[in-house]
């Protein structure tokens, strides 16, 4: 319950941390990517289904919403404006539903190809159907539909935010009791042995098909409260590179643990808002980070933390604070360089007319200069050497760290 308190407390207090336009708007957008990636996760990390369509529901639950907040500001339908991100949930549950009997058939890699044939489809559609997409321009819309509840119109993003800190929690709460159900232990279990789940006499492609429908719900949630956020929704919200974001941020955070697609809807809005506006490569960067993670570390930043929350508990973390420091220095190193090269050419490639300087970091760099590119490229092969030699240095500690625990847990239980 303490954990619970603090989240919601952590909800409502957040805008009076960050509260300018810019905060309001990076913390709204950021609720709604935890429900996103928490409901792609069901699918992911619960379920073992690699999904290259998520979008589908999310983005599908976004133009119903849209299309339902219109007819409210038209006078066609009654309907609290708070209730609207409900709409987008029932929709991504319909074509959860229609979809999802098609697709849970199959699994592994054949439900993945038929989820990305599938996002697919829906993407050409939704520039085939101009009626229903909007073609080009989208669908918009006006969340101050209605007449005001207690004074609240949802015109300010003030509270706008509460509205999704509410779902966020409430969503949140939801699919974390899921997990605690019958059919997501079974999920689980489908996940790790699919046999053996049939040889008990339970239909895999039953509980696939269930978790799918309700992961379509709340994928449309979140499509919802991002169309009340936006008041706009573009063919963009059921493309390939959406589903894509859901896929990598998920991963990044850790699939593995409830907390870890929390983690990256944070990294995601972080990622798309503001790296965004540090670099026009910040593309690049995200997939060099996605290698990254996925040959040191791909369990996740969920997994990182629970490893080094196992080490502390047994009163060894101190020991590696050392190696630490050094293997994030020789990162930071090896980041610099690598960063320098990207910008270079980046720059050769984009900026031509503004000549060969570019500004990194304080520093002048010549794009056309052999001296910026030597000292670039020295800087990360250093940095490299120095990850290499000290993460090799860092195994071997954590390593005997992990043996000397494994034996005090055998020796308690010997006891």
């Amino acid at each position: 319950m303490a954990i619970w308190g603090g989240f919601a407390l952590l909800l409502a207090i957040a805008p009076l941390i960050w509260g300018s336009g810019l905060g309001l708007t990076v913390l709204s957008q950021m609720g709604i990517a935890i429900i996103a990636c928490l409901s792609y996760n069901m699918l992911l990390g619960q379920g073992g289904m690699l999904s290259f369509g998520h979008a589908v529901y999310t983005g599908l639950g976004s133009f119903m919403a849209i299309h339902a907040l219109n007819r409210v500001t038209e006078g066609a339908m009654q309907m609290p404006v708070s209730l609207i991100p409900i709409v987008g949930g029932l929709a991504g549950l319909f074509f959860a539903v229609l979809f999802g009997y098609v697709t849970t058939r199959k699994s592994g890699t054949t439900f993945a190809m038929i989820t990305l044939g599938l996002g697919e489809l829906v993407f050409a559609l939704s520039l085939m159907i101009p009626e229903f997409f909007g073609g080009e321009g989208g669908v918009s819309g006006d969340r101050m539909a209605g007449e005001p509840f207690m004074g609240i119109t949802f015109g300010p993003q003030r509270q706008v935010y509460y509205l999704i800190a509410v779902y966020t929690f409430v969503c949140v709460a939801l699919m974390y009791a899921f997990t605690r159900t019958p059919l997501g232990r079974m999920l689980n279990a489908v996940r790790d042995n699919p046999e053996r789940v049939e040889f008990v006499g339970y239909d895999t492609q039953k509980v696939r098909y269930l978790a799918f429908i309700i992961a379509g719900f709340f994928a449309g949630i979140s499509g919802g409260l991002a169309a009340l956020n936006f008041e706009i929704v573009t063919a963009e919200v059921v493309g390939a590179a959406r589903s894509g974001a859901y896929l990598l941020f998920t991963f990044l955070g850790g699939a593995t643990f409830f907390f870890g697609p929390i983690i990256g809807g944070v990294l995601m809005v972080l990622a798309l808002i503001l790296l965004s506006e540090l670099t026009n490569a910040w593309l690049l960067y995200l997939g060099l980070i996605f290698l990254f993670m996925v040959m040191y570390a791909p369990g996740g930043i969920a997994a990182l933390i629970m490893m080094n929350v196992r080490v502390a508990a047994y009163g060894r973390l101190r020991e590696l604070t050392g190696s630490y420091l050094a293997l994030i220095a020789a990162t930071v190193v090896m980041l610099l360089g690598a960063a320098a090269i990207i910008e270079m050419v980046y720059h050769l490639q984009l900026s031509t007319t503004l000549g060969d300087e570019l500004n990194f970091l304080g520093l002048t760099l010549h794009a056309r200069g052999w001296a910026s590119w030597i000292g670039a490229v020295l800087v990360a092969a250093v940095g490299f050497g120095l990850f290499e030699l000290t993460r090799k240095r860092f195994a071997r500690r954590w390593g005997a760290i992990q043996e000397d625990i494994e034996n005090q847990i055998k020796q308690k239980e010997a006891a």
